[in-house]
């Protein structure tokens, strides 16, 4: 070893600095490789600039647009470039008869033109945004709150409190994920659903949100039931055995812990999944009911006017797009970051 060597372990401050030093917990660690990769912070700022613009669509209505998005403006007027101008014009296809909705203005009033029925389509897809939003964030929470439930109960207990468990997950998993959704809708919208006291009708947001939070609990728990089965088979849960530590001690301070990083990465995976999925059921006229309205519906609403008005089904879809895939990146960023494999930093 050289003098120079030994100068630099010999030298007395490098233990001071060590000490004045904090030491880095996972999430520190996790944060600092978060916000150092751009991909991650354009996408939690294009999520963000989302989820602002739908939580701000009653001042944009009011204030800015002028007009209620709920409903029908078949004989409404609008001033573009100092002139009355009719929402529904006149048709100049084929032989000129019915009326054409009003293409977009860019303007305060009508930014994104209107639909079938004279309604703002930038209000719309603003209201739609929030609703979109709303559902899957609840849907994802209730998935995974169950998935949890349902996959540490299996794991952790074994026996028969496994087998019955996992075979209600393995009928779950046998249906089609849409097709189940899809008879679901169908059967609750008609008859609501009635759990004791509780009455959720079918026009209610509460329906496809309950739905679309069941349908996905077999794809998060049969994961956590793995990471459960793996985790009682480690050291320090057999170490924790040995010592005569209780078993509900065990689960709260050393199984979920390690579980809930687990489902901190399935949220944006699952709210991005959850978001195509009540687009699919509302474009289908089975998940959100008029009067609200989610980018699925607008996309519906847009589905005749492709040729004439595009941007009508256009704007959900890209709003769809953005925020799905904004929320995919960040689930990868965190699928990294919080893996203990990753290179230290």
């Amino acid at each position: 070893m050289t003098d120079a060597s030994n100068t630099v372990l010999n030298d007395p401050a490098l233990p001071a600095a060590a000490a004045a030093r904090p030491a880095s917990g996972p999430w520190q660690r996790s944060w600092r490789i978060l916000k150092r990769d751009r991909a991650t912070l354009l996408a939690a700022a294009v999520l963000i600039l989302i989820i602002l613009s739908s939580l701000a669509a009653p001042f944009y209505a009011r204030y800015v647009s002028g007009t209620d998005p709920f409903r029908s403006n078949l004989s409404a007027r609008i001033t573009i470039d100092g002139k009355r101008t009719k929402v529904m014009q006149a048709s100049t296809e084929g032989l000129g008869l019915g009326v054409t909705p009003i293409g977009p203005t860019w303007g305060a009033q009508y930014m994104l033109g209107a639909d079938t029925q004279g309604r703002d389509v930038a209000a719309r897809l603003l209201y739609g945004g929030r609703n979109s939003l709303l559902i899957a964030a609840s849907s994802t929470a209730i998935c995974l709150f169950f998935a949890a439930v349902v996959g540490i109960s299996a794991g952790f207990f074994g026996g028969a409190v496994d087998k019955v468990l996992s075979r209600i997950l393995d009928i779950l998993w046998a249906f089609p994920v849409y097709l189940l959704a899809i008879s679901l809708s169908i059967v609750f919208i008609s008859q609501g659903i009635v759990i004791g006291p509780v009455e959720i009708t079918g026009d209610s947001l509460l329906l496809p949100i309950f739905i679309i939070g069941i349908i996905y609990v077999p794809y998060v728990a049969r994961p956590v039931r793995g990471r459960v089965l793996s985790l009682k088979e480690s050291e320090f849960v057999l170490a924790a055995r040995g010592l005569g530590i209780p078993a509900w001690r065990i689960l709260v301070y050393d199984i979920l812990p390690n579980v809930s990083t687990m489902l901190i990465v399935f949220v944006p995976l699952m709210m991005g999944l959850n978001i195509i999925t009540e687009s699919s059921l509302s474009f289908l006229s089975i998940g959100v009911q008029a009067p609200d309205a989610s980018w699925g519906t607008i996309i519906q609403d847009g589905q005749t006017l492709l040729y004439t008005r595009p941007a009508v089904a256009l704007a959900p879809g890209i709003a769809i797009v953005l925020t799905v895939l904004s929320l995919n990146v960040l689930g990868d960023s965190l699928r990294d970051a919080l893996d203990p494999r990753t290179k230290l930093v």
